[in-house]
């Protein structure tokens, strides 16, 4: 599978953006998708997931509330809609994909990344 993350840019504190995960090359529905971000210094951490054909999701304490993972499997599509952002966000995003239906937090999960897509958020 090959995925291909989109949506960062410059906003600033409490404004919003919606990244995109566009898998390609297989049938999308029958991999769980995870967000990722990984700040300058710091390690990767998981920020949300959702499962093969979205039943569940999963999200870091600090997005709860304030993110909205989802997908739209017409367009092989997982979407992370991040509203309220904080300067705390910012960090490359990237998304994974994994040929199983539960999804996880753990990087390890994963075997396939797409690249990065770069937030930054100002106050």
């Amino acid at each position: 599978v090959q995925l291909q993350a989109s949506g960062g840019g410059l906003v600033q504190l409490g404004d919003y953006l919606r990244l995109s995960c566009v898998g390609s090359g297989v049938p999308f529905d029958e991999y769980a998708v995870g967000w990722f971000r990984q700040a300058p210094g710091e390690e990767r951490e998981g920020v949300s997931c959702i499962s093969a054909l979205g039943g569940l999701t999963e999200y870091r304490d600090s997005a709860k509330g304030r993110f909205t993972i989802s997908r739209d499997s017409a367009k092989k599509t997982v979407y992370l809609q991040m509203n309220d952002l904080k300067p705390s966000d910012t960090a490359v995003y990237f998304c994974a994909a994994q040929r199983i239906s539960r999804c996880s937090l753990v990087r390890e999960w994963y075997k396939f990344w797409g690249q990065g897509t770069l937030v930054t958020v100002s106050s």
